[in-house]
């Protein structure tokens, strides 16, 4: 393992720049993977709340699902229930004031399997009972690639999307006002684009801008990987009912290999790597449909909370003030109907 851990992030200290800019953070995990080897395995309220307490103004949260706290009994579909369950719990004790003034998780995106067709609508409303006030939608991960080298789930599909009974699902989730978190492979984002147009009453977030891979088969050839991403990336911004979430470049995927360094990485560096991705997912897509992410836990092997908003906020600090309230908090809170 890389020397990533709390330890190794303190390394690396800077004052947050422009504490008083309101934060709406749309992307982060709770789990207690008591098995997993990874360096955060153990993530929940008081994990979260020690990261965001570093400066920057943290107003509100939403949950993204990670397959944590399944229910163990039951049949197979009801299981991502549990997660929700557990959230909802998380939740109302951050909405208690007992941690801060942060409400974590005042939108939680769970899980259902679209795959069901028009009978996950039972499983929906089982969500809904779990979290009346909070849930609204959910993440299906639909990541599959050629390359043997890149990771796909066990049970991945190629063109999921495309799927018949999948988009079933899907239309039942748009009839009951749920969003759909799309976390796919930059290769497949004219999967998203077609998905999208044909079924245009859902509203649908792009996790991590598209999760741009450079390694394994596309390390070492960034004039081609980069151009088709931005192909993808601009079919998809065509679609109005897709979002972006701004984040997600932390994972070792996008081959900047930043968990390696023996120091970790300073907002200006990070902003300098990160400007030219996230500007252009900017200017395909606009402010009112880009929310900038943590993607907590699973960002913080590369840098620490604080350096990550840094960097976030030099990076946009040539876009005009309502511009910035819509990436740090608008955007996030419109789509995910944020209540606090």
């Amino acid at each position: 393992m890389p020397p990533v851990g709390n330890e190794w992030l303190a390394l690396t200290q800077e004052p947050s720049l422009e504490p008083d800019i309101p934060i709406c953070d749309p992307h982060h995990h709770f789990w207690d993977f008591r098995t997993w080897r990874g360096p955060y395995q153990r993530y929940l309220l008081h994990e979260f709340i020690e990261d965001i307490n570093c400066g920057h103004n943290i107003v509100s949260s939403v949950f993204v699902e990670a397959g944590a706290m399944y229910r163990v009994d039951g049949r197979e579909e009801m299981q991502p229930v549990g997660e929700v369950e557990f959230v909802q719990g998380l939740a109302a004790a951050s909405a208690s004031g007992l941690y801060g003034k942060t409400r974590a998780a005042a939108s939680i995106v769970g899980n259902a399997n679209l795959s069901l067709g028009e009978t996950v609508e039972e499983v929906l409303d089982r969500l809904i009972d779990a979290s009346p006030n909070r849930f609204r939608g959910i993440r299906h991960s639909v990541t599959w690639d050629p390359h043997p080298e890149i990771e796909v789930p066990e049970g991945g599909i190629q063109g999921l999307l495309a799927d018949s009974q999948f988009r079933k699902g899907a239309r039942v989730l748009a009839s009951k006002g749920l969003s759909f978190d799309a976390f796919l492979y930059h290769p497949q984002l004219p999967e998203l684009a077609d998905f999208a147009n044909a079924i245009p009453d859902l509203n649908i977030v792009l996790n991590h801008m598209g999760a741009l891979h450079r390694i394994g088969p596309y390390a070492n050839n960034d004039e081609e990987v980069l151009q088709n991403w931005r192909q993808g990336i601009s079919e998809v911004a065509k679609c109005p009912n897709i979002t972006v979430k701004l984040g997600g470049v932390g994972k070792p995927r996008s081959g900047y290999e930043w968990h390696h360094r023996e120091k970790p990485i300073g907002s200006e560096e990070l902003a300098a790597s990160l400007g030219p991705l996230m500007n252009y997912c900017i200017e395909q897509f606009g402010p009112d449909r880009s929310m900038f992410e943590s993607n907590f836990p699973e960002d913080k092997i590369s840098y620490s909370y604080n350096i990550l908003y840094n960097a976030f906020k030099l990076l946009s600090k040539n876009y005009s003030r309502s511009e910035r309230a819509s990436l740090f908090h608008d955007t996030a809170a419109r789509v995910y109907r944020v209540e606090t």
